[in-house]
Parts: structure tokens; C-alpha cells; sequence
């Protein structure tokens, strides 16, 4: 299972508004989640996407705070749903994915890697639109629901029996091994 450490994306919590004027003392504070390698690459992502959204943008504003968020319970089993949208060849495409892992990052790495290789559609090119944690009855896709059975088992096929020593191993054996489930 892997770490909070291992994943190649992280999700940060970025605070920021634009710079206190004299018309506007207390300008709006915008609050975005986005994930990225590092902060410094988040708060780039948070100032793209406020300068589409609002008419703010790095030199007229201010980042207020960026931190780095974890998850709760990062032992258990859940199904996340992602929205994306993506830059494709012929246009942008709206899309809803669902994945089962421990941790968010580790569905968002598992999206990223997924549109590379099926919709060859790459990092800069993607943009999360929202995130939730999907309760079973509420899943709709076939990966996801195939795992929701309760007797769900995972057999091992092919379980040869191993000689106790080296010295009993042997090249050539006398009858062909039995691979059949014990």
C-alpha cells in the first residue's frame, strides 16, 4: 500500500485575493483545492485558474495561505468520483470517473495515469472540476461496482509447492507438478 509521501501529486488548499486597494479595502478571499508535485506548483495552478474564473492575477494579487491537505483515514477502502475536464485533439470534453483507493491522491493518480494512456490526454491539460467520496449504492460504473460483493475473493491460480532446501531442488522432475487449488 503506498504512502501519503509516495504519491506524485498532492492536494493543496490555496488562499488568495487580489491586493487591498483604497476602493476596495477588503477585497473577496477565494479559497481553491487543487493538486500539483509541490506548493510552489500549486499556487502557479491557483493563479491560472483565478485569472479565467475572476480578474485577478499574480501581480495584483496575494496569496494569503497554501497548505497541504491529508487524508482522514487513509487504512480504508473508498470509491471516489472525480469530474474532469480535458483538452483533447478536437476540443474540450467534460468527463466523470470513478476510482477505489485508500486515498484521494492515489484516485487522482490513478485518473491522471488513466487519461494518459487511454484519451492520450496529458497533466497540463486536465482540469479537476470537483472531487467526492461516492457512497456504494450511489457508484455507477462497472470497475467500481464489480468489487462492491461482499464474498468477493481473490484465489491464487498457480501455487506450486517449493523444495524445503536448495539441495532438493531439482531441473528435471519425475511427474509434472499439480498447480491445482488445495
Amino acid at each position: 500500500m503506498p504512502q501519503e509521501g509516495a504519491f506524485k501529486f498532492h492536494q493543496y488548499q490555496v488562499v488568495g485575493r487580489h491586493l487591498p486597494s483604497e476602493q476596495d479595502p477588503t477585497p473577496t478571499v477565494y479559497r481553491m483545492k487543487v493538486w500539483a508535485k509541490d506548493a510552489v506548483r500549486a499556487k502557479s495552478k491557483f493563479w491560472y485558474f483565478l485569472r479565467k474564473l475572476r480578474r485577478v492575477k499574480k501581480a495584483n494579487g496575494q496569496i494569503i495561505a497554501a497548505n497541504e491537505i491529508f487524508e482522514r483515514k487513509p487504512t480504508t477502502v473508498k470509491n471516489f468520483g472525480i469530474w474532469v475536464r480535458y483538452q483533447s485533439r478536437t476540443g474540450y470534453h467534460n468527463m466523470y470517473k470513478e476510482y477505489r483507493d485508500t486515498t484521494l491522491n492515489g484516485a487522482v493518480d490513478q485518473m491522471y495515469s488513466e487519461m494518459a494512456s487511454r484519451h492520450r490526454v496529458r497533466f497540463p491539460c486536465i482540469q479537476i472540476i470537483k472531487t467526492a467520496t461516492v457512497p456504494a449504492a450511489a457508484c455507477k460504473r462497472a470497475n467500481t461496482l464489480q468489487f462492491h460483493d461482499s464474498k468477493i475473493r481473490f484465489p491464487l491460480t498457480r501455487r506450486l509447492s517449493r523444495p524445503s532446501a536448495p539441495q532438493f531442488r531439482s531441473l528435471y522432475k519425475a511427474t509434472r507438478p499439480s498447480v491445482a487449488m488445495i
